[in-house]
């Protein structure tokens, strides 16, 4: 016969969504605001190791992603664990800067868990200059 197994006080309190939403955690929560002349991206990534961050410019879109791995091996010297976790994930987002936005307009710092990214918010489009096909 299977007895269900019966909850305790850490089991409640992980179990939370509204404390621990499993969807909050994959989220970097983000505010943009302009500046100079700049679009000032602030992103939290608590826990995040900054050579586990990446800042990716492609079509206009600057995607940011971030991996995290937590493994927690101690050994029982004083007492029996009654809860722990590990855990390991991914997130990213993406913004649309625009197509005339270069990598070295792009500028990123790091500190504390704060993602600082500074990208010009009125570069415009370098215009190609139309040219002539030759008909062979």
């Amino acid at each position: 016969m299977l007895v269900p197994r019966r909850k305790n006080f850490f089991d409640e309190v992980f179990d939370d969504d509204v404390i621990f939403s499993r969807k909050e955690n994959k989220m970097m929560r983000t505010d943009i605001k302009e500046k100079d002349g700049n679009y000032i991206f602030t992103i939290d990534v608590p826990g995040v190791e900054k050579e586990n961050i990446n800042i990716d410019l492609e079509n206009g879109y600057l995607t940011i992603s971030s991996t995290m791995k937590k493994d927690v091996d101690e050994k029982e010297e004083d007492g029996t664990y009654i809860y722990q976790e590990r855990y390991s994930g991914e997130c990213s987002r993406s913004f649309y800067v625009g197509d005339g936005i270069t990598e070295d307009d792009v500028k990123a710092s790091f500190k504390n868990g704060i993602l600082t990214i500074s990208v010009p918010s009125n570069k415009e489009e370098k215009e190609e200059p139309k040219r002539k096909i030759q008909i062979d």
